[in-house]
């Protein structure tokens, strides 16, 4: 089954918890803090495989979560770092975020990878807080959480040249004779109904993807039939061969069917139109193809077309059509507004914070310091609330709430976390 769309949860590892203790030895009576700090949670990371062709496994699981790190240890052990999880996807796969729909990895070569979730740092131990002026903390932190994403994968195939043109025009007799690909073939209109890949060797050393692009019909740019299902696989392919049933068998004129598979390429990406594309007139071993093929193959000259006629059932003129798209894939240079850029993200202070209101009257205060600082203070030590009230003060959060209007008794609300306010 082909499957070119997904939409996975990635969970990175939280961070070791830090480890508050003190040397207990025989001779040391007073010995000092010695908690380690806890490991690094790991990362999660897609791996282009190009044994892979589909996004097939994402539909049996949607969830991968990293391991978190070990927590520090006596004696200034610091925790182990986890292990990222590697996932693996097939040779040009798209991963958006879904919360901002920008483009965080275009993956298309072999071994090529990107982090798309961060493992949380440990926690420091109670050793790392000693200074000239506390020598004795008995706080540590608690790991940073891992990031988590929700994630849309989108498959669109990696081939050199893409076979296009409406249904049964004889597109997957072309890349079954061309190529070692087996597509279903029968004397019915949508017998392909997932894209195929052939590779074709021209000569020694010398070969391409090709793809057959299920039947396109009218108003394909707007999602008729399968329309964007199946328009997106053509937006990488280099060069375009556009097949027409020059016989017109099957009651349709050759040259609308040229001009209406056209129009629904620029209407879905006009560069797609702009591509470079040689026209294949197939059945050329039917009588009433050689009635049509002067009249359809003057007409494309005047549009500027190479012109190839061929027979999918015989083999004839296919030799020829292959040889010319190698000439034209050694020519092709790539148009800078067709490569997908990773989204750049706009960095922002840490210490920035907002103020919203809930319902029920309380303060919500979100920012990235304060909510980590929260997640990572271990509320059960007095030690570590006075430094989390130092740090609070530190970011201007409690000048902020007064100018806010908060009085003594107030909720305020960080994360999952309620304090209540007191003056």
């Amino acid at each position: 089954m082909f499957i070119d769309r997904a939409k996975i949860n990635v969970k990175a590892g939280d961070g070791g918890n830090g480890m508050s203790s003190f040397r207990r030895e025989k001779f040391v009576p007073k010995g000092g803090p010695s908690g380690g700090d806890g490991g690094r949670g790991g990362d999660v990371i897609l791996v282009v495989d190009p044994n892979t062709n589909t996004l097939i496994d994402f539909r049996y699981k949607r969830k991968f979560a990293a391991d978190r790190g070990v927590n520090g240890q006596t004696k200034n052990m610091h925790g182990r770092y986890a292990d990222p999880l590697y996932v693996k996807v097939p040779p040009g796969t798209i991963v958006r975020d879904e919360a901002t729909g920008e483009v965080v990895a275009d993956l298309t070569t072999e071994g090529q990878q990107a982090v798309v979730a961060r493992g949380g740092r440990g926690g420091r131990g109670n050793a790392r807080f000693v200074s000239s002026t506390h020598r004795a903390p008995t706080f540590s932190e608690n790991g940073e959480p891992g990031e988590e994403h929700i994630l849309l994968l989108e498959l669109k195939l990696l081939a050199d040249v893409g076979l296009v043109g409406y249904p049964s025009v004889g597109k997957s007799s072309i890349i079954s004779r061309v190529s070692s690909a087996k597509p279903e073939i029968a004397a019915y209109h949508f017998t392909t109904i997932t894209p195929v890949l052939g590779v074709v060797r021209i000569e020694e050393g010398t070969s391409f993807v090709v793809a057959d692009i299920p039947g396109l019909i009218e108003g394909a740019h707007e999602g008729v039939g399968l329309g964007h299902d199946f328009l997106r696989h053509i937006e990488r392919t280099k060069i375009i061969i556009h097949v027409l049933d020059v016989s017109g068998i099957e009651g349709r004129d050759p040259i609308e069917d040229y001009k209406k598979i056209n129009l629904e390429l620029s209407k879905y990406n006009e560069r797609l139109a702009k591509r470079k594309q040689i026209v294949a007139l197939n059945k050329m071993d039917l009588p009433e193809a050689h009635e049509n093929f002067q009249r359809v193959a003057d007409y494309l000259a005047q549009e500027g077309r190479e012109v190839y006629p061929v027979s999918a059932a015989t083999g004839e003129g296919l030799s020829q059509l292959m040889h010319r798209a190698a000439q034209l894939l050694a020519e092709y240079v790539e148009d800078p507004e067709d490569v997908v850029a990773p989204a750049l993200y706009e960095a922002k202070p840490d210490d920035e914070f907002t103020i919203t209101r809930s319902d029920d009257g309380a303060f919500i205060v979100q920012g990235k310091n304060i909510e980590k600082l929260v997640v990572m203070t271990n509320f059960v030590n007095d030690e570590a609330i006075r430094r989390f009230q130092l740090i609070w003060r530190r970011l201007g959060i409690e000048d902020a709430l007064k100018e806010r209007g908060i009085k003594e008794g107030d909720t305020v609300r960080i994360r999952e976390m309620e304090f209540e306010f007191k003056a």
